[in-house]
């Protein structure tokens, strides 16, 4: 299965998941059979509330589900109409969570979750 997390840094495994989907300065594609990891630019970090695009960066990518500290409902609702399940990080880097993600111990992101406030920590699953 290829996961997508939000990360700060690219580290590999051991890269720190960002708080927030769409300011993230990278995706990272995890193999979750392999642990092959593939580092994508989020080229639409800087957007205006609201505007986020999160299929822009992941466009020609195979991506089966997303891991994410935080998304907006605006991104998630788009990664729903994609097909695209996303799922709640509970750990402070990939590895872990792409651990945790194969323990089937994540939650489904559901609207109700999602942040009211781009970049902020109020209202959001990553509060």
């Amino acid at each position: 299965m290829k996961l997508c997390i939000p990360v700060n840094q690219d580290l590999g495994l051991q890269s720190p998941v960002c708080a927030h989907f769409g300011s993230a300065p990278l995706f990272l594609k995890v193999d979750t059979e392999t642990g092959a990891c593939e580092a994508l630019a989020n080229q639409n970090q800087h957007h205006d509330h609201g505007m986020c695009r999160p299929l822009a960066s992941l466009s020609g990518h195979v991506i089966d589900a997303l891991v994410v500290g935080g998304i907006g409902q605006g991104a998630l609702y788009k990664l729903a109409d994609a097909s695209i399940q996303v799922f709640l990080a509970n750990a402070p880097t990939v590895g872990e969570t792409v651990e945790a993600f194969k323990a089937g111990t994540l939650r489904l992101v559901t609207p109700g979750m999602a942040c009211a406030h781009h970049g902020q920590g109020g209202g959001g699953p990553h509060a």
